[in-house]
């Protein structure tokens, strides 16, 4: 982008030029009105929010002592400006900017909003607000693309229109990158081919409502591994074998699936060597995890299950999850624990098959036609906004 810029600026000639503000554009302010008297309506409202473009509400045309602008700049007391190409009604405490003698293209009004975003975003709070006697007097500069003509130098509007253009392509260009690398990424991480569902998927899908499920105890299920190496952090220094991060260190954080960093320490305080699929849960907090490598296990006085079964895979340990959080997660708290033995007993329901043992192919499936339809969602809300850039663009 850079090098566009710099190609952009040459052929134009580009200067810039520092513009006062209070002289630069024609600045107003908003006005309260009474909100329940105002009808819902199409006309826009701007308010000092700072997220959707600063619109609080639309409401009817015809609201007393409302204040409307057309094609402007508005730029609140915290000092984020918002462009709008629109007719809208200004609240208090929010200022309004329109150039002299100059109406705003879409593309000058998103350029101006950005410079003057950076000019002010960061300056100003509830304790320290910009007014819009502020914006007039106190001289406030922000820096523009400027060009001779005739012998004046004046903004340069073209600049600023292939600027934004170019900027909005690039962007186009990078959403079709990120579509491309996250698909990419998606398929690999689930073993996926693609990302469509097969009608035996989609059945599947439909008859999680209509499938015969069973109740069955944790211990019935899963196999709790004894043995299990338990680590002081204070003792991590005297077991280090090297500063290789080779294996996950596990402890009660819900953040980062819970590992704390990779190490590589001595092999007896390394757990599962053979690399077995298997789920952790921990007692205090009801935290649960899969993994499928080796790893070391932070101290937790014995607080972690450590669990595996022989049809236990990525896949399978994904639904069993699920099954346990919806009951861990409403039975126990910090202060009424998972321990292990109430976690054995702890019930969970699974879907069947005729013989009324649990039904790990039908789950596999399932599993992998949620994870399609994860991906299809991530892939159309890539392709949203490409589709937007693309819309603004013609």
């Amino acid at each position: 982008m850079q090098e566009q810029l710099e190609i952009l600026e040459k052929t134009y000639s580009i200067e810039w030029f520092e513009y006062e503000v209070g002289k630069l554009f024609k600045i107003g302010t908003g006005s309260l009105i009474n909100t329940k008297d105002a009808k819902p309506g199409l006309t826009p409202r701007i308010s000092v929010k700072t997220t959707n473009n600063g619109i609080i509400g639309y409401y009817d045309e015809n609201v007393e002592n409302a204040r409307y602008f057309d094609n402007f700049i508005s730029i609140n007391f915290f000092g984020k400006a918002y462009y709008h190409p629109y007719r809208a009604s200004v609240e208090m405490r929010v200022h309004t900017l329109k150039m002299y003698e100059h109406e705003l293209t879409r593309e000058e009004g998103i350029f101006l909003s950005a410079v003057l975003n950076k000019r002010f975003s960061s300056s100003y709070s509830y304790g320290n607000q910009l007014s819009s006697s502020k914006l007039k007097n106190e001289g406030f500069k922000i820096q523009l693309p400027t060009c001779l003509k005739n012998g004046k130098r004046l903004i340069s509007f073209d600049f600023i229109k292939d600027f934004i253009i170019t900027m909005e392509c690039e962007y186009k260009d990078t959403l079709k990158v990120e579509r491309e690398n996250k698909l990419e990424a998606y398929l690999s991480a689930t073993d996926l081919k693609n990302y469509q569902l097969t009608a035996t998927e989609e059945k599947n899908l439909n008859s999680l409502n209509t499938i015969k499920w069973k109740e069955f105890r944790i211990e019935d299920i899963l196999i709790w591994q004894k043995n299990i190496s338990e680590i002081n952090p204070l003792h991590l220094n005297k077991l280090s074998i090297s500063n290789e991060k080779k294996y996950p260190f596990y402890g009660r954080s819900t953040n980062n699936r819970g590992i704390i960093e990779y190490l590589h320490l001595n092999d007896e305080v390394l757990n599962n060597k053979l690399g077995q699929p298997t789920i952790l849960i921990h007692s205090n907090n009801q935290n649960i995890v899969y993994l499928d490598t080796p790893f070391y296990l932070k101290d937790g006085h014995g607080a972690t299950s450590v669990l595996q079964a022989n049809y236990l895979n990525k896949v399978t340990a994904q639904f069993l999850i699920a099954a346990i959080k919806k009951v861990i997660s409403q039975k126990y708290t910090y202060n009424a624990k998972a321990t292990k033995i109430e976690l054995k007993k702890t019930i969970i329901n699974l879907p069947i098959k005729s013989d009324d043992t649990p039904d790990y192919e039908y789950m596999s499936l399932v599993i992998l036609a949620m994870q399609k339809i994860v991906i299809q969602k991530n892939i159309k809300h890539v392709d949203d906004k490409i589709k937007k850039i693309e819309q603004l663009l013609s």
